[in-house]
């Protein structure tokens, strides 16, 4: 079980060199080992191309390794069905594998069966729960083909007591360089970025990806704005040509006459204006807004970067599947300070929103902490065997 449980490990570590290259894929990572000595190593590298396990066994024919009565360790199940690749099942059989050890079942009904497959003939294969890191890596793409949604990452930068600016909104900066260009690593990756209008009217942000010097993917930027007050002015306008951008309004106010020349004017500057269902006069329905998101842009990773009040709309409506948190050796002491999070969610302790702590990462005096929610129904795995 330690030898599955760190092969499997090594194999998540693989298949994040696919992030934000691979999606609407899922990230898979492979291992191809004999009595826990690693023969090849793979993983997923773009979309449409080789899959994790071919690309492993391809590894070890080139260091000179013989991959017969080896175990293949996979972060999905193996595929069985010809797509853009043929199936891995097939090479994985004419290889030799003995074993294949694998910690998710693919969720596509069309795709599942990989495993009896190879049952059939005659490899050992075992779905494994060894490895939490395995199945957070491939959380993303189990929850967007269960549910129809993305995974929710929701990132803010905050004083040692919780705030997220002073009482009159300044926040530049809280953080430090450090923590800033692993933000802009994070948007590199992701598939939108969605912040609030309120926001848009009070720093006017770009939400592009600067001085990273692989920008795996343009993030779609997505500003939640019910009624469609987002300025023609502002930079995200300004720039939409350059950078795809969604307004997402109220479903009446995207088809109401008194917006048509706001609505077509953005339209002009190369703005999606998606219409959602809304829930209130000033508001929309989150959640239906994400499975838009899905539906028409195929996004599996979104980041939140918004102030408080999206912040909370997002956590009460149990949206967030995890949390990246900065924070910095500053303590403002002011209760009239902007807190990171705000509405109103919990009363009592036990109405609060659980995490589990996954990774905690030094950053000069900053802190970067990493949370997932503790939530099995939406393929998101126990938070207690990652945080290790």
């Amino acid at each position: 079980m330690d030898v599955d449980r760190a092969m499997l490990d090594l194999a998540a570590r693989c298949a994040l060199r696919g992030s934000g290259v691979v999606e609407p894929n899922p990230m898979v990572g492979a291992v191809v080992a004999r009595d826990g000595v690693v023969l090849g190593v793979g993983h997923h590298g773009v979309y449409g191309g080789l899959h994790a396990e071919r690309e492993a066994l391809a590894s070890c024919e080139r260091q000179g390794h013989d991959a017969r009565g080896a175990t293949l360790y996979s972060t999905l199940e193996p595929c069985c069905l010809v797509g853009k690749q043929p199936p891995c099942t097939e090479a994985i059989v004419r290889a030799g594998i003995a074993r294949v050890v694998y910690a998710q079942a693919d969720p596509h009904v069309k795709g599942r069966g990989g495993a009896e497959v190879l049952r059939s003939h005659g490899v050992a294969a075992e779905l494994s729960d060894a490895s939490a890191w395995a199945r957070w890596v491939g959380a993303p793409f189990v929850k967007r083909v269960q549910t129809g949604l993305p995974w929710v990452i929701v990132k803010w930068a905050q004083t040692i007591d919780g705030r997220i600016a002073t009482r009159t909104g300044e926040s530049q900066w809280i953080s430090n360089a450090g923590s800033r260009r692993r933000v802009h690593r994070l948007r590199a990756r992701v598939d939108a970025i969605i912040t609030g209008i309120g926001t848009v009217m009070a720093d006017d942000p770009m939400l592009t990806a600067r001085d990273v010097r692989r920008v795996r993917r343009s993030a779609r930027r997505v500003v939640v704005d019910a009624l469609l007050d987002l300025p023609l002015s502002s930079a995200l306008v300004q720039t939409a040509r350059a950078m795809p951008t969604t307004v997402a309004c109220d479903k009446g106010m995207a088809v109401a006459h008194i917006a048509l020349e706001r609505r077509e004017a953005l339209e002009a500057a190369g703005v999606d204006v998606m219409g959602v269902p809304g829930r209130g006069a000033d508001q929309i329905d989150l959640e239906k807004m994400l499975a838009a998101l899905v539906a028409h842009y195929e996004a599996t990773n979104v980041l939140i970067e918004a102030g408080s009040g999206l912040m909370g709309a997002i956590l009460a409506a149990d949206l967030a599947d995890e949390l990246r948190v900065y924070v910095a050796p500053m303590l403002l002491g002011d209760a009239l300070a902007r807190p990171a999070i705000g509405g109103h969610t919990a009363e009592r302790l036990t109405d609060g929103r659980s995490f589990g702590l996954v990774r905690q990462k030094r950053i000069g005096d900053d802190v970067e902490l990493t949370y997932i929610r503790l939530r099995e129904s939406r393929g998101v795995p126990a938070a207690s065997a990652v945080a290790r």
